[in-house]
């Protein structure tokens, strides 16, 4: 789950990490009596959407003027703001930040994230803040620095002051960053967070250390226990077919393919996907019904993959273990005659139940195309969408 720029703010800003004064806005109007309220004679108004990349993209502004606020504001309130991570398609505005502006002398990066090769939690840091993480990593590698922090004995003030001493931070203003570091990982660990990101933290002209954007991702699984960041979720920047896939608890991710994809278990629907960009076309979505699914809930997923227009054909592939695959055919048959489907299916069954699962699909009378290995599922759902 993702959060809004002055949501995470809030959310450093309990474990006491330093951020710029800032109103969220929802129309016009609010974001002036937002910049009146802060006071001051420089402000910044900022798009706020699920995306990075948004100065970039024209959707962050620094006012002068009040007058200025207003026309920032207007000109982004409602656009449809196209970035690096939204895709060509844009993400429309439909809140903003209004902050007080910053006395900006160093942009710095840091975040804390989980490291699966050494299962710690890893806090990186550069002093080329500001910008795109992956860009400093292809080109100037060496100007990241990583610690990796035992959870059993948390970040130790040698590791933070490690971090400080590598990007550089003056050591007047040392104290402050490492206090920041220790700070950042406490939160990253106490909300489940799977990314907790600041970028830039700017060292002030005064000498003060200060987080300027932040950026989080948290583990769903453990959002049973933060009911205060359930709260943030803005369902304008998910994509309604992975909203309406979790009500049946579905996994499901759009992708940008014509091949839709119905499988239960995560490790063999990522296989499914190779196999389908093996033979030369693309998946339209990642979707593990899991191994409790049920004929309402293959109904529900034929359903969410057909409401993509891109979609020309469906494979479906089991594994009967936990699941039968009688279970899954009896599905797939009544989902298939509700929907009336007229796309091409392919459906490969292996495991528990298997003969009597494709006598099911033989005796439906539906135009069901079986198949009996992965990749002759592959060539087989490839060719009937070529030629549908």
């Amino acid at each position: 789950m993702k959060i809004h720029e002055y949501q995470a703010k809030e959310v450093l800003r309990r474990f006491g990490v330093v951020t710029p004064r800032g109103v969220p806005c929802f129309d016009v109007d609010q974001a002036v009596a937002a910049a009146e309220s802060l006071g001051g004679k420089v402000w910044v108004v900022k798009a706020q959407i699920h995306a990075g990349g948004r100065g970039k993209g024209g959707g962050v502004k620094v006012a002068k003027s009040l007058d200025e606020v207003r026309d920032f504001a207007k000109q982004i309130m409602g656009m449809q703001l196209v970035t690096h991570q939204t895709g060509p398609e844009g993400q429309k505005v439909r809140r903003l930040l209004i902050e007080e502006g910053a006395d900006i002398k160093k942009e710095y990066y840091v975040a804390a994230l989980t490291d699966r090769a050494t299962q710690k939690v890893a806090l990186m840091a550069s002093s080329e803040g500001g910008m795109d993480i992956e860009e400093v990593a292809h080109n100037t590698p060496e100007k990241i620095i990583k610690v990796f922090v035992d959870p059993l004995v948390g970040l130790t003030d040698a590791q933070a002051k490690e971090l400080a001493d590598g990007i550089g931070v003056p050591a007047a203003s040392q104290a402050q960053a490492i206090d920041t570091f220790r700070k950042l990982y406490t939160c990253y660990m106490e909300t489940d967070a799977s990314l907790a990101e600041i970028n830039p933290l700017i060292l002030e002209g005064n000498g003060n250390i200060k987080a300027l954007d932040a950026k989080f991702n948290f583990d769903s699984n453990a959002l049973y226990r933060h009911e205060d960041i359930v709260a943030y979720r803005d369902l304008d920047e998910e994509d309604p077919a992975e909203i309406e896939a979790s009500k049946f608890d579905l996994s499901y991710v759009s992708l940008d393919g014509n091949i839709g994809c119905l499988v239960n278990g995560a490790g063999l629907a990522m296989a499914t996907m190779d196999v389908i960009k093996l033979y030369g076309a693309e998946p339209a979505n990642f979707l593990d019904v899991g191994g409790g699914a049920t004929t309402e809930k293959v109904t529900e997923a034929f359903k969410i993959m057909l409401r993509n227009p891109n979609v020309r054909g469906i494979l479906v592939n089991i594994f009967g273990g936990i699941m039968r695959c009688d279970t899954i055919a009896t599905g797939v048959v009544a989902a298939a005659r509700e929907v009336h489907l007229t796309v091409p299916l392919v459906v490969r069954m292996k495991g528990t139940n298997e003969q009597l699962g494709k006598q099911i699909l033989a005796d439906s009378g539906l135009p069901i195309i079986t198949a009996d290995s992965m990749a002759d599922a592959a060539q087989k759902i490839v060719s009937a969408v070529a030629g549908h």
